[in-house]
């Protein structure tokens, strides 16, 4: 499967911004999908998954009640609404795709990797 993220850019502190990724082919509820970060000099670091029906979800502490992923396995689309941004948010965003977990917290966990897109949060 390949994955195409969009919608990062430059946004201000308390600013929203709203990730897409969209996957190639027909079998997308199949996958288990989420969002991964990295940051300049850090590791990168899960920020949050869904499982294939959409019911279920983890986040990482750091962005509960603030970000949200959600996806429409009708356009194969997996979305990250983040709200309340702080400039610790800025990173590069991975999309990510898993074959054999539902919810997942390791890169290990990842069999597709999307391009990233460039989160920048600062005034």
């Amino acid at each position: 499967v390949q994955l195409q993220a969009s919608g990062g850019g430059l946004v201000q502190p308390g600013g929203s911004l709203r990730l897409s990724c969209q996957a190639s082919g027909r079998t997308f509820s199949i996958y288990g999908m989420g969002w991964f970060r990295q940051a300049l000099g850090k590791e990168r670091e899960l920020v949050a998954s869904i499982s294939r029906g959409g019911g279920s979800s983890n986040y990482i502490d750091s962005v509960k009640g603030r970000f949200t992923i959600s996806r429409d396995n009708a356009k194969n689309t997996v979305y990250l609404q983040m709200d309340s941004l702080k400039p610790e948010d800025t990173a590069v965003y991975y999309c990510a795709a898993s074959r054999g977990y539902t919810l997942f917290s390791r890169s290990t966990d990842v069999d597709y990797w999307g391009q990233g897109t460039q989160v920048t949060v600062s005034s």
